[in-house]
């Protein structure tokens, strides 16, 4: 059976409108272990040996299992781990399977 695949992005404040640069992003480190599941950057940037957002939509989480279900569920624990304090995602995505 092949996996299903969530992807919950993760964006600036204020985006679509307008949106503040250069936060920091904190913990990305910790989704490696967290299997199955993989952080795409969009809106990022290294500032000063730390990632930044640099952009509107700044992150991907994407989370793989044997159910959407649990892919989302995989997807929003990665999110939850993320620091960042000028993000958000949506808490809808693949909700309605």
């Amino acid at each position: 059976e092949s996996k299903k695949l969530v992807c919950v992005v993760m964006a600036a404040n204020g985006y679509p409108e307008s949106y503040k640069k250069g936060s920091q992003i904190n913990n990305l480190e910790k989704l490696e272990d967290l299997e199955g599941v993989s952080a795409i950057h969009a809106g990022t940037k290294i500032s000063e040996g730390k990632v930044v957002s640099n952009g509107g939509r700044v992150l991907n989480i994407v989370a793989s299992s044997d159910s959407f279900e649990s892919a989302r569920e995989k997807a929003y624990e990665a999110v939850d781990i993320i620091n960042w304090k000028d993000g958000f995602v949506r808490r809808d995505i693949a909700s309605k399977l």
